[in-house]
Order: C-alpha cells, then sequence, then structure tokens
C-alpha cells in the first residue's frame, strides 16, 4: 500500500520543479547578501557596494561612449558566430562528400583548432593585423570553428541512411534530397552548435578585445583595470551574465528544444 499523499517527498524522480528553483533563488539570495554585508566592509576598489554596480550597468547602454563599445562587442560577435558556423560547415560537408578531405579536416585542422588557444590566437592576430576589430573577429573565429566542425560533423554522421535511401528511390535528385531530407535532419545538431558557440563567444571577445582591440567591453574593462574602477568590471561581468542567460534561456534553449523536436535530432 502507497504511503503519503500531495505533499510527500517526490522519491526516485527527484526533486520538484518549484523545490529546485526555491533551491537556485535561496543560493541567489545568500549571495546577494554576503555581497551587501561585505561590501561595507573592505575597500570599494576591491568589492563594490551593489548600487554603484547597478548604475555602471545603467550607463553600459545609457552612456553613448560605453554604448559604442556595447555596439562593438555585439558586432564582433554576431560577426564571428556567422563566419565560424559557416566555415565549419563548408569543412564539415566537405569533409562528409569528399572523404578524401576527411582525414586533412577531421584528424588535423579540428585538432589542431581544438587545441590552440583563444590567447595564443589573439597574440598572433595583433602582430599579423595589430590592434583592431578584424584582430578580435579572427580570433573568435579560430576558437569557434572546431565547436561547429564538430557538431555538424555529429549531426552528418547521424543522418538516417534509410531515409536517404528511400528518398533516392522516389526519383528525388541529389540537390533536392539535401534539401528536403539533409538540410532539416541538420537543425538540431546547428541549434545546439550556435547555442554552444554564444557562451563561448563571449568568453573569447573579452579576452580578444582586451588585447587585440581597440574598442568593446574587453576595452572598457582594460580601461577600468587601469583605473581601478572595479564598479565597471563587475558591471560588465554581470551584464554578460545577464545577457548570456537570457539568450539561452529565451532563444538558443527553445529553439534547440523545437527543432529537436520537430526534427527527431539527437543533438
Amino acid at each position: 500500500m502507497a504511503r503519503g499523499g500531495p505533499g510527500a517527498a517526490t522519491g526516485p524522480a527527484g526533486p520538484s520543479v518549484a523545490a529546485r528553483r526555491a533551491v537556485a533563488a535561496a543560493f541567489v539570495a545568500a549571495i546577494a547578501l554576503a555581497w551587501v554585508v561585505s561590501s561595507g566592509r573592505v575597500p570599494a576598489y576591491m568589492l563594490p557596494p551593489p548600487a554603484d554596480v547597478g548604475a555602471a550597468m545603467w550607463s553600459l547602454v545609457a552612456t553613448p561612449l560605453r554604448a559604442v563599445h556595447l555596439a562593438a562587442t555585439l558586432a564582433h560577435i554576431g560577426a564571428s558566430i556567422a563566419i565560424a558556423f559557416v566555415g565549419g560547415a563548408v569543412l564539415a560537408f566537405a569533409a562528409h562528400y569528399a572523404r578524401w578531405s576527411a582525414p586533412a579536416i577531421h584528424r588535423r585542422l579540428g585538432p589542431f583548432l581544438s587545441a590552440f588557444s583563444g590567447i595564443g590566437w589573439t597574440l598572433l592576430g595583433v602582430i599579423w593585423f595589430g590592434v583592431s576589430s578584424f584582430t578580435v573577429v579572427f580570433t573568435i573565429v579560430a576558437v569557434l570553428l572546431p565547436f561547429a566542425l564538430v557538431n555538424l560533423r555529429e549531426g552528418l554522421l547521424a543522418l538516417d541512411a534509410e531515409l536517404l535511401e528511400m528518398g533516392s528511390s522516389f526519383g528525388r535528385r541529389r540537390g533536392a534530397t539535401f534539401r528536403l531530407l539533409v538540410l532539416p535532419s541538420l537543425l538540431p545538431f546547428a541549434a545546439a552548435t550556435l547555442r554552444i558557440m554564444f557562451g563561448v563567444a563571449w568568453k573569447v571577445t573579452l579576452t580578444a578585445e582586451l588585447f587585440g582591440g581597440g574598442r568593446g567591453l574587453g576595452y572598457v574593462i582594460n580601461v577600468a583595470r587601469q583605473d581601478y574602477d572595479t564598479a565597471t568590471l563587475f558591471a560588465v561581468i554581470a551584464f554578460i551574465i545577464v545577457v548570456v542567460t537570457l539568450a539561452d534561456r529565451l532563444v538558443f534553449g527553445p529553439l534547440e528544444r523545437r527543432t529537436a523536436r520537430q526534427f527527431g535530432g539527437r543533438a
């Protein structure tokens, strides 16, 4: 005979959604409380008060000079994701359909790009192209390219061979088969790739702009570091956390789930 009722423990399925949200909210509240208490006991240049950080976050979008740097960072990220995704797709398709190129792409180029660090690409970009937006985009693309290559390769390997064979048996031309069967099957993997690349791009962008860019949030951080403007440092970090979290929850997460549900992907 079963014990307990609606208020009983959830059992093997684990805690409920409400319980997990309550724990997460309590954790954030504890961090905020510790911040408020600690900020009054240490110098502001070490731990600025939350009000100062909030004002600095507002200045990122309300102050024209800093808004220009924010727009530059968004442009760097958007351009880099687009270039890296297209480049990775071209390489993945080339290795899949021109099998003779697969060893060079997957066994040589892919591991090399994955192993080389972002700071290394930044320093090389500064030497080759100088301090410029091109250096920043070059660095981000070099770091993001293997993510697109590996994920889209897995998507191509996961294609349903029987489905493709059935499409060919019905007289579909290769172009039509690619457009109607291959591309839709890759959409879940493409959505997962974009989701990963967006998060990684923010991490790489700050470093690239810090050393190789003349504008952007990385440049703002560099100036703030020199001026001991810790509130601005915290503001940029908090802004990035908010943007990445909202984009993941509202855009990339739903997009990935929808494509996986509609096209049966296993991304």
